[in-house]
């Protein structure tokens, strides 16, 4: 019996496609750059997670994927996508000097821009690690993050597993190092802490650091 040239080449490709790892099937081609200086869009405290393993990406902070692997150069990170860019696939300076040279930025600094990389989502398992200062929760500002808390369905990821702290910026320069709770709808609407919320008191809590571009120094936020 012949085969037409059709069927050949469809067989083929299956053939092809089955041999490809089902991680390399999806992932993304993107052009990675370093960003040096922590920040959320949504609130997500620096001061609670590793700023050193996040991702900054075009598209607003989801409700359920918010765990990346980043792979580039035979290694891989994964990160944190707590923030929106103005357009940029960004990643924590050492996440992406880890890329380049296999090695931290503090310990082996260097300069440049994109690199090619491709991306996946992950499940936020892999990203434990990365929320440790919060126990495995997603730190948030009492006082900011509400519309982002409100946008999250109960049935999401980060409607299951956020933690409010009475912090009132990302980089934790104010506020109350203390977890706030939210009172059921007909209650309030406003989260109830041991201190009154949105106080601008200088925070006495563990600082965020950045490590700054190109020399591997640490500055505080």
């Amino acid at each position: 019996m012949q085969l037409s040239l059709v069927s050949i080449l469809a067989a083929a490709s299956a053939v092809s496609a089955s041999t490809i790892p089902e991680h390399a099937r999806r992932a993304t081609a993107i052009s990675v750059t370093p960003h040096d200086r922590y920040s959320s869009s949504v609130g997500v405290l620096g001061c609670k997670i590793n700023t050193n393993r996040v991702a900054y990406w075009p598209s607003s902070v989801s409700c359920d994927k918010l765990c990346v692997r980043v792979t580039a150069n035979g290694r891989s990170v994964t990160l944190l996508k707590v923030d929106q860019s103005g357009g940029a696939y960004d990643i924590s300076y050492d996440a992406w000097n880890y890329l380049v040279t296999g090695r931290g930025a503090k310990e082996n600094p260097v300069y440049g821009g994109g690199i090619s990389a491709t991306y996946e989502d992950v499940p936020m398992s892999e990203c434990s690690s990365l929320l440790s200062g919060a126990g495995g929760k997603l730190p948030l500002t009492a006082a900011n993050s509400m519309n982002y808390v409100s946008s999250c369905g109960s049935n999401t990821w980060a409607g299951k597993n956020y933690a409010l702290f009475n912090i009132l910026d990302p980089v934790c320069k104010w506020g109350y190092d203390e977890q706030c709770t939210l009172p059921p709808p007909s209650v309030s609407n406003q989260p109830s802490c041991p201190h009154q919320l949105g106080v601008p008191v200088a925070f006495t809590g563990k600082g965020v650091y950045n490590i700054d571009y190109g020399t591997g120094k640490e500055s505080l936020a």
